[in-house]
């Protein structure tokens, strides 16, 4: 399942307008699966600075450690604290309540960049 309405990356993030100017930004639910079951979310604190395809935090699965990638360039204005508490919920609502952070993206065109859902799913093959 690749919902339509979101944007992609090749790291299998998805993001979300929540505005004009900021993007929610969760990881896919092809990525969870293939992650197994999360067991650790590390976030960045409000008002970091991050840069589109840099580390923005990890998620630690029973499987393996993943860096969390940025799909735009701005500022962290919130973080996601139920899944650092209850990591599980990434595997359980991984476009609903298993996302990570909003930023405040400084470049709308930076969204025109990512994948469309069609390009997600042929990638993901």
């Amino acid at each position: 399942m690749v919902p339509e309405n979101l944007k992609y990356t090749e790291e299998h993030e998805w993001v979300a307008p929540t505005s004009d100017d900021t993007v929610r930004i969760g990881i896919t639910e092809y990525a969870q699966g293939q992650l197994g079951d999360v067991v650790f979310v590390q976030l960045p604190a409000v008002g970091m600075s991050v840069a589109a395809g840099e580390s923005l935090g990890e998620i630690e699965s029973t499987k393996s450690v993943s860096e969390i990638y940025a799909p735009v360039t701005g500022e962290v204005v919130k973080i996601n604290e139920t899944v650092v508490t209850a990591p599980e919920m990434v595997n359980e609502s991984p476009y609903g309540d298993g996302w990570f952070v909003e930023i405040k993206h400084a470049d709308p065109a930076a969204l025109d960049g990512l994948l469309d859902a069609a390009a997600y799913t042929e990638r993901i093959g």
